[in-house]
């Protein structure tokens, strides 16, 4: 007998409905659940909330929003406030029913603005310890790189600070005090991540009204954006992000090379044996400070791809002068030699010269130099007979073979980012940009916790019994998590890839 549809009816009273069983076995949210320990958050906020007033939505409740808001890349908060009464898995997660009062969207970012950046970063730094206490980070190889990020401003934000205007218009007055406010307070936090050097010049005259910290950056052919810029290290074992962190999006990124050792140290306890990056972080600082560190720099020559350059310009690169080291000499192609001029302190370098008036006579002056007026010069460094060791090792078998590694695992890191929200960013600030950043971070984290974690416990177990295991505190707290004591149906239903 067919059925046939009656009206629809609303129901007064509701009975017999669990949430929990509602929410399939082998849900994400379930496993996100069973892995990660929200209630950290009470001990590191108590000293924000008071001891009277209204009672406040519990802390691990906002901070499951914000993770909420990023794995499902929902658009606004708003709109995560508003499908939160539809989903009945994220009111399971959250520890909410049908009948439960939902937030307002506006707890998010004065929870934010409460909180500060320290507590996300702390919350990433957990992820990651709990990664490696899983086995996923190795520690020995580091890979490093960079990608612009959005801002969440226009161009026609942009000023010229410098201009005639802005002493004519009271407006341009009231957009200068409120950026000198704003500077004050950025040099309250004294945030170490800002002392890095800018490369831009345009950016020091033009601001953005919507967004100060942004930067005016021109990516490829395409038209000029306001961008950040986020830097990160990734483990080479199982792809796990060990170190993240966000820039002006004009910044050179050669100059980060060292916070994201120093990062990946400090976040795993583990020392990088060797690094990879791409050229543009084979500069001289960075194979000197990698040779200090006992790390091998896996990375292209910078030179070399200057030495590239000048042979387009059809100029003799610094390769075809031969250093002496007995008469401390450079002899050019024409035979003719460069003698030490001057020591340059800053840039640990000697410079090299020819007599005045031998390159205006040589019949090479045209492959050699452009300059009109004085002859080639040529710098040498402090510590050049330790750089061309580096940039020799730099040029290996392993090396090479790392670095075409580097391409693709750093751009399906950044791709699967992407997915979450990498590409633009959600608000305006650095600080909040870099909320943004670790919580994109910890998602892709628990995502590898969540595929490759759930085998693991048991034979760590017994490897901790026969005392294979260090820094036994940290991991005597991750074995007391939720898994250790679950049973063999726990492990059978969760021991899969997403």
């Amino acid at each position: 007998m067919m059925g046939r549809e009656s009206a629809p009816q609303s129901s007064l009273f509701y009975t017999g409905i669990n949430l929990d069983k509602r929410v399939r076995s082998d849900h994400v949210l379930r496993k996100v659940a069973r892995l990660v320990d929200f209630d950290f958050v009470y001990g590191e906020v108590k000293e924000s909330y008071g001891y009277n007033g209204n009672v406040s939505v519990p802390p691990p409740m906002i901070l499951k929003l914000m993770l909420l808001l990023v794995l499902y890349n929902v658009r606004s908060e708003r709109e995560l406030m508003a499908t939160l009464a539809e989903r009945l898995d994220w009111l399971w997660f959250l520890g909410l029913d049908l009948d439960s009062e939902i937030p307002d969207h506006s707890v998010l970012s004065k929870a934010r603005k409460r909180w500060g950046v320290e507590l996300f970063r702390g919350f990433f730094e957990r992820i990651v310890w709990q990664c490696v206490g899983s086995g996923l980070v190795d520690g020995r190889k580091l890979f490093c790189d960079s990608s612009l990020i959005e801002a969440d401003a226009s161009c026609n934000s942009v000023v010229d600070t410098q201009g005639l205007e802005r002493y004519l218009n009271p407006a341009y007055r009231e957009l200068e005090a409120r950026l000198e406010a704003q500077e004050e307070q950025e040099e309250d936090k004294d945030d170490p991540q800002d002392s890095s050097p800018r490369q831009n010049v345009v950016n020091q005259r033009y601001t953005s009204t919507t967004d100060s910290d942004a930067s005016v950056v021109r990516k490829g052919q395409g038209k000029a954006k306001l961008h950040y810029q986020t830097h990160r290290g990734i483990d080479g074992a199982y792809g796990v992000i060990t170190a993240t962190m966000i820039g002006p999006g004009d910044e050179n990124e050669a100059h980060r090379l060292g916070d994201l050792i120093e990062a990946h140290h400090d976040n795993s306890q583990r020392n990088a044996e060797v690094v990879v990056a791409d050229s543009k972080y084979g500069t001289t600082a960075n194979f000197l400070e990698c040779f200090d560190r006992g790390v091998l720099a896996h990375i292209p020559v910078l030179k070399q791809t200057q030495d590239q350059q000048e042979r387009r310009r059809r100029i003799f690169p610094e390769s075809l002068f031969v250093y002496d080291p007995q008469t401390d000499t450079y002899a050019c192609p024409a035979g003719q030699s460069l003698r030490r001029r001057k020591h340059w302190v800053e840039r640990q370098a000697f410079e090299y010269v020819t007599a005045r008036g031998v390159c205006q006579q040589c019949h090479l002056r045209i492959q050699c130099t452009r300059s009109q007026s004085a002859g080639r010069t040529l710098k040498r460094h402090e510590r050049q007979e330790i750089l061309d060791n580096l940039r020799a090792q730099a040029q290996s078998r392993s090396a090479k073979r790392d670095i075409q590694i580097r391409q693709h695992f750093m751009e399906r890191s950044f791709a699967q980012g992407k997915r979450f929200g990498l590409k633009r960013a959600r608000w305006r600030a650095q600080w909040r940009v870099q909320i943004q950043d670790y919580l994109i971070a910890v998602v892709q984290n628990i995502q590898l916790l969540v595929a490759h974690a759930w085998p693991k416990p048991r034979a760590m177990l017994a490897k901790a019994m026969d005392g294979g295991i260090k820094h036994s505190q940290q991991w005597r707290s991750w074995f007391l998590l939720p898994w250790s004591i679950s049973s063999d149906h726990f492990f059978r239903q969760f021991a899969f890839a997403v």
